[in-house]
């Protein structure tokens, strides 16, 4: 028996089945949330826990971020390990991997070099003279002979 034919559906997405958002509080918020909790009375700090969907724990955690800290203290901090590198930090280190980079270059340019006159022993050649700018200036005053003094 043959399949029966069936229509295309769509699968439309459920907002009850998107991810939920963490909650972020601002530091106004949390100090109100606080001056409340504060002037709460016996049993009825569970309402306002409820009420604003928070656990004690967060409230307590707020309560010595506020001691030891102030309104300041209450402030969103980035998630994360802080920054400790100011621009300086920054130049310093940018140099050190340029200067490491030319040490590794200047590595290979004398490596290179050493196989270079290797190369030329084995093969018997005369390696091309270079001058010295100290040199120069000494070979050019022995050219004209030595000075008379009169």
């Amino acid at each position: 028996m043959p399949k029966p034919i069936t229509k295309k559906t769509e699968v439309i997405p459920s907002p009850d089945n998107d991810k939920r958002q963490r909650r972020k509080f601002s530091a106004a918020q949390k100090a109100r949330i606080l001056a409340e909790a504060a002037a709460c009375e016996r049993g009825q700090l569970g309402s306002l826990l409820q009420r604003e969907g928070i656990y004690s724990s967060q409230l307590a955690s707020w309560r010595t971020q506020q001691e030891q800290r102030g309104l300041e203290g209450l402030a969103n901090d980035r998630p994360g390990p802080k920054v400790t590198v100011d621009e300086k930090d920054r130049v310093i280190e940018k140099l050190e991997r340029k200067n490491e980079r030319l040490e590794k270059e200047l590595r290979i340019a004398k490596a290179l070099i050493d196989l270079q006159k290797k190369a030329h022993e084995i093969m018997g050649i005369a390696l091309p003279q270079t001058e010295d700018p100290d040199a120069s200036v000494s070979s050019s005053s022995s050219r004209n002979g030595p000075r008379k003094s009169r």
